[in-house]
C-alpha cells in the first residue's frame, strides 16, 4: 500500500502557482524576443527532441536549475545572473510552477511561469522549432 504523502503534487502546484507570477500563453508569447525577458525550457531533452523547443528559449533542466540559478555553485550558468525577468515553462506548466517557487524563494526575480506551458504554446500557434540532437558517438 502506498505511503499517505503529507502534501501530494497537486497540493505544492496550488501553493506554488498562489505564489508566483503566472502567464497567460497571450501574455507570454508577447514577451518572445523580449531583451530583459528570458524563457527557460526546463523540460528533460528528450522531450525537446520528440517535441521541439520554443525559439530563443534557454534549455535549463529541471533537475539542474538549483545548482544553475545559485552564484555560489560550481555550476551556475551566467545568463541567471543578468537581472532579467525569468519565464519558465515545462510540459504542461505544473514542474514550472514548482520551479518558479524554488527559484524565487532562493532569491532569483522577476520570476515567472506560463501556464499550460510548451503544450499550450504550440497548441496556441507559438512559433516550435525542432531541437537538432547531437550526434551519438560512435561505437
Amino acid at each position: 500500500m502506498p505511503a499517505k504523502m503529507k502534501k501530494g503534487f497537486r497540493q505544492l502546484v496550488d501553493e506554488a502557482n498562489a505564489q508566483v507570477e503566472t502567464l497567460t500563453i497571450e501574455q507570454a508569447k508577447k514577451l518572445q524576443g523580449d531583451p530583459n525577458v528570458v524563457l527557460v525550457d526546463i523540460r528533460d531533452i528528450r522531450e525537446l527532441e520528440r517535441e521541439g523547443v520554443v525559439p530563443g528559449a534557454f534549455h535549463a533542466p529541471r533537475g539542474m536549475i538549483e545548482f544553475w540559478v545559485d552564484p555560489d555553485s560550481p555550476y551556475f550558468k551566467p545568463i541567471f545572473g543578468e537581472g532579467k525577468k525569468y519565464v519558465f515553462f515545462c510540459a504542461a506548466g505544473w514542474r514550472s510552477a514548482l520551479t518558479a517557487k524554488t527559484v524565487q524563494d532562493m532569491g532569483l526575480a522577476p520570476v515567472a511561469h506560463i501556464d499550460g506551458g510548451f503544450t499550450a504554446w504550440r497548441d496556441s500557434g507559438g512559433p516550435v522549432e525542432k531541437k537538432e540532437s547531437k550526434p551519438k558517438p560512435a561505437a
